[in-house]
């Protein structure tokens, strides 16, 4: 069994959420994270622990499950390192021989470039000068650091092989469908493609393989740095609201929007989804805080979840209430889709 998930729309969305719900849930032998590297941030909240992560898959909250670094993907190893130490995972995580390294370089060239910080907003992260030095064939791979040696595998070999011995495989999406490079708001993008066929493809599987494809998409829109945001909120009425958020990865705060329909269905064109999962419905509805079952949702709530199925045609399957992995309705037994 092979599942994606992915952003429907500029990332923070609350995939690392959703995915350690499911590492927990689905016992996932594997998961792995394919995208750019660490400018996007996941937030897991277990038992009262909030982690922050930029490297490692969210699915660490499950001991069985391994953890692998897509060859497409950018290791900074300092922060891998450390979300290693932070995560307890030293012996289950992993990344291939071929990712791709940030050096000091990229990261200095990222935070002084005035076109990346002050147009763009880029996370400074040293992510956009790597890439670029990757795509002249002059970037250190993983397998160029000795001090990486115990965490190298073939990742795509190991994810093949398990997916062919019907294991159960989830790969993590990063950033957000209208960040990517090709079919997102350009410049105000990250630096390659971070749709589906992009996350299959930092992996190293084919297309044929995927069974499921999970979108997940927050029950209002937000995004950080420049670009733009259809029916932006001001900064006060955001507040009003409740979905005033500040950023994982920079800190600073998220521009926030009204759920938006267009939006979502270029995602769907975009990614070919098979279900949906619903983030912050708690946000919009507070009376719904904590809760796991479909039928004790306020029928505002359930209006709203209704209306998402009827315009996108596609069944809402994972709602989260509350921030932490156990706060999840999930509705894939009752639409008879497990």
């Amino acid at each position: 069994m092979l599942s994606i998930v992915i952003d429907g729309f500029f990332g923070d969305t609350g995939k690392g959420k959703v995915i350690s719900y499911l590492a927990i849930k689905d016992n996932l032998d594997i998961a792995v994270r394919g995208g750019v590297g660490p400018n996007a941030g996941h937030t897991v909240v277990y038992k009262g622990k909030t982690y922050k992560l930029r490297q490692i898959p969210s699915a660490f909250l499950n001991e069985n499950t391994r953890l692998l670094i897509g060859a497409g993907v950018l290791v900074n190893p300092s922060i891998f390192l450390k979300e290693v130490e932070l995560t307890s995972t030293k012996g289950r995580a992993f990344m291939d021989f071929q990712t791709g390294i940030i050096e000091e370089k990229h990261i200095e060239e990222d935070r002084s470039s005035e076109y990346l910080r002050g147009k763009i907003g880029t996370t400074g992260t040293g992510c956009g000068p790597a890439m670029k030095d990757r795509v002249l064939r002059v970037l250190k791979l993983a397998k160029d650091y000795p001090e990486l040696s115990e965490f190298l595998v073939d990742v795509a070999y190991e994810v093949n092989e398990a997916i062919d011995h019907d294991k159960n495989v989830l790969l993590e999406g990063t950033q957000g469908t209208f960040l990517s490079l090709y079919h997102g708001t350009y410049p105000y993008v990250t630096s390659k493609d971070v749709t589906a066929a992009s996350i299959c493809a930092d992996v190293g599987v084919g297309p044929k393989k995927v069974d499921e494809i999970i979108l997940v998409l927050k029950s209002y829109v937000t995004r950080v740095g420049g670009g733009p945001l259809e029916g932006e909120y001001s900064e006060e009425e955001a507040e009003r609201l409740g979905v005033l958020e500040i950023a994982t990865v920079t800190g600073r705060k998220r521009r926030a929007a009204p759920f938006n329909f267009n939006y979502a269905k270029r995602a769907i064109m975009l990614n070919s989804p098979t279900q949906i999962a619903i983030t912050k419905l708690d946000v919009l509805f507070k009376d719904d805080f904590g809760k796991t079952q479909y039928n004790k949702l306020t029928k505002e709530a359930r209006d709203f979840i209704e209306k998402i199925e009827n315009e996108l045609s596609l069944p809402v399957t994972i709602i989260s209430t509350g921030p932490d992995a156990i706060q999840t309705i999930d509705r894939r037994k009752e639409l008879g889709l497990i």
